[in-house]
């Protein structure tokens, strides 16, 4: 079965050129134009991956990304953020949601600037997907 990677970017080229690179690498791709609509789609088919878009009008990256880690389902999703926010910059945005320790979100697991290396990205995915599966182990499945 082929890993279900959701991609929530609100433009269109990139969302076009992603699902390409994701379906010609063999995965299935899920795509979603903003943080709410994204987030509603990870709740529907439990994705193996999402890669996020960090700016994005109405609920962007940021905040799909707290939704993400604060649902008890998803939570263990790995997440790739993909922006073209310099990562320096979304590291102290970061620091500064998590000066409340109780409310601390974890960084996410990769992250790449715009505009991505394809081969770099496929190669990010694929270690993102192995180690997710070699946490899961092999009995791992997901809800429908």
């Amino acid at each position: 079965m082929n890993k279900r990677v959701l991609v929530v970017e609100d433009e269109l080229d990139m969302r076009i050129f992603l699902s390409t690179l994701l379906e010609t690498g063999g995965y299935h791709a899920l795509v979603s134009r903003n943080g709410r609509e994204g987030f509603s789609l990870a709740k529907a088919s439990r994705p193996d991956l999402v890669i996020l878009d960090v700016m994005m009008p109405d609920e962007g990256g940021a905040v799909m990304y707290r939704m993400l880690k604060a649902d008890e389902d998803l939570s263990s999703i790995p997440v790739l953020m993909l922006s073209a926010v310099p990562e320096k910059s979304f590291r102290h945005y970061l620091a500064m949601m998590n000066i409340r320790p109780e409310n601390a979100l974890p960084s996410p697991d990769v992250y790449i600037q715009k505009p991505p290396d394809a081969d770099e990205l496929l190669a990010a995915i694929r270690r993102l997907l192995a180690e997710a599966g070699s946490q899961n182990g092999p009995a791992a499945s997901h809800k429908p």
